[in-house]
């Protein structure tokens, strides 16, 4: 029960956990906030480009899609079924992922953090709730038959852990220049 609960989760949310990697690897791009600054800070900063939210969502558009593709065989093997995603669920997560971490970078301009500071709680936490909220908002049906209480419980469980763990190994890597 515990192991599929986990499983669920965790396969429910790849489609929202990968985007901003593939934002970072999509590399540079004109600033989504053009260089615009409100109170003498910029509004999002140069990291939070066109480019990235562009190729981060449709990275995690077509990992879902190919998630699909192998989720019979893998449910069968398992023993239990892992969610497939309707295109609306994963342009959703993918995109909302994107979204919740341009929020999280407002906020952070806002509080008078540079690009790359530490911010414990949204630093883990952004892309979830914007995944989930404009998963919600869109595939409202898809998403209450998905997000249980108990996937929700394991996803705000387990995604600080892979957070800090994956920002600790890209930045021992020399793929991070901090380890947040």
């Amino acid at each position: 029960m515990v192991g599929s609960l986990v499983a669920t989760a965790f396969w429910a949310m790849l489609p929202a956990y990968v985007p901003n990697n593939a934002a970072v690897l999509a590399g540079g791009g004109r600033p989504i906030d053009g260089g615009r600054t409100w109170d003498g800070r910029r509004v999002l900063g140069d990291g939070k480009t066109w480019r990235g939210t562009a190729v981060g969502t449709l990275v995690g558009v077509l990992l879902a899609l190919g998630l699909n593709a192998v989720n019979a065989p893998l449910s069968s093997a398992l023993g239990f079924s892992l969610p497939t995603f309707p295109l609306h669920a994963a342009v959703a997560l993918a995109f909302g992922a994107m979204v919740g971490d341009i929020g999280a970078s407002f906020i952070k301009r806002r509080s008078g953090r540079e690009r790359g500071a530490a911010f414990p709680g949204l630093d883990q936490l952004d892309f979830v709730v914007g995944s989930l909220l404009l998963a919600f908002l869109v595939a409202g049906d898809w998403f209450l038959s998905t997000f249980t209480p108990g996937v929700l419980a394991v996803i705000l469980v387990i995604t600080p852990l892979l957070h800090v763990g994956t920002n600790v190994i890209a930045f021992k890597i020399g793929a991070k220049d901090e380890p947040w």
